[in-house]
């Protein structure tokens, strides 16, 4: 079973992994606790450490996944989207509310959000339907439905947590998948424009703190004090940085607690205010040189399946990236969406760690034609 699964040789094909992105990897999520020990005023708890000892053992993780021949991925696949859709469902019956929102399964031992593996589930049974779905049919009925169903019901009961932003990735992963598998682009600017069309209809529909995003999102000014404090002092944070930061350890906004959420979704803005356009506009770099890579290994593989599951896992961790500078910046609502490898806690960071585990497997199997 084992021999299905790891490579024998695995030490030698330790030697074959991109090293560089490896260190790069290590270096985003380094940076990420400089910036946690100065949101905590220069000392290591409560972020850096904890955030260190987890970001040490999913990099180990990630190295062992990286040993995982994508044959497997393929075979657990369905398995695993069922798994997770049972756990949302469980969620909704016997979930763990916190912070307002029913997200969390109590294990006793751990805290589990179903929601965060959908991300990468929904990527993997999307991209083996592709994969076994014979050419021509991904533009007919018989290959549209099946797709949309299964973003749809995980979509359906994250909305019902409620977590707009973790609904938003998995439909964004999803589309993507459909449309790297074939669907034609008018079958999704179409359907787009209806969505657009149908927006005041949705706005209606959404629970009152998340009308308020919205309107938030649209004119901060309206209730800085209330609900558009986040952005309103989010926004002075990254301007009062200016090109080359306040320094080290001299982030007055985080620092006198005017940012909330500083270690979490306002990440960046902790960082700008301390490094500048400079040091933002240098880890968005390191982003795109990683999304660039995950791509490029896209192209390399070999089988449908592989190709599809890494410009699938490259692009969520775009989006993430994406969705959460955008949203600090005023450029986008405020939906809860962490910074990937810098912002504090577990659960997305172990998203983005198997997903870039599963990636580094892709790319040591690139020359490999059958799964």
């Amino acid at each position: 079973m084992m021999g299905g699964i790891l490579n024998a040789r695995w030490p030698q094909r330790l030697l074959d992994l991109p090293w560089g992105i490896i260190v790069l990897i290590a270096a985003i999520g380094m940076f990420g606790l400089v910036v946690l020990y100065s949101a905590a005023g220069g000392s290591f708890e409560p972020w850096a450490a904890s955030q260190g000892m987890k970001f040490g053992l999913f990099l180990a993780m990630m190295l062992a996944l990286s040993q995982i021949n994508l044959s497997f991925w393929l075979r657990i696949a369905y398995p695993l989207y069922a798994v997770l859709l049972l756990a949302l469902i469980g969620v909704e019956a016997l979930g763990q509310i916190s912070g307002g929102s029913q997200r969390w399964l109590d294990l006793g031992i751990i805290r589990l959000q179903p929601s965060e593996f959908m991300k990468l589930a929904i990527v993997l049974a999307l991209a083996r339907f592709y994969h076994f779905l014979p050419r021509g049919y991904a533009g007919r009925f018989a290959g549209i439905w099946p797709p949309l169903l299964m973003i749809g019901l995980p979509v359906g009961l994250v909305l019902l947590q409620p977590d707009l932003g973790t609904a938003m990735m998995i439909t964004a992963g999803g589309i993507t998948i459909m449309f790297l598998g074939g669907l034609p682009l008018r079958w999704i600017i179409g359907p787009g424009l209806l969505v657009a069309a149908s927006l005041p209809f949705v706005y209606t529909m959404l629970h009152e703190y998340q009308q308020r995003r919205v309107l938030i999102f649209l004119d901060p000014s309206a209730d800085p004090l209330g609900a558009g404090y986040h952005i309103t002092q989010s926004k002075i944070a990254i301007g009062s940085g200016g090109i080359t930061g306040k320094g080290f350890l001299q982030g007055s906004q985080s620092h006198l607690e005017y940012l909330p959420e500083q270690q979490t979704d306002f990440v960046f803005a902790t960082m700008a205010e301390e490094w500048g356009l400079i040091g933002g506009v240098g880890l968005l770099l390191a982003f795109g040189v990683l999304l660039n890579w995950g791509l490029r290994v896209a192209l390399q593989a070999q089988t449908i399946f592989g190709r599809l599951v890494a410009a699938g896992l490259s692009m969520t961790i775009f989006f993430y990236v994406l969705v959460n500078v955008m949203m600090v910046m005023g450029l986008a609502p405020v939906v809860g969406i962490p910074l990937p490898l810098i912002s504090h806690g577990g659960s997305a960071m172990l998203t983005v760690m198997i997903a870039l585990g599963i990636l580094l497997g892709i790319h040591r199997q690139r020359r490999e034609v059958s799964i």
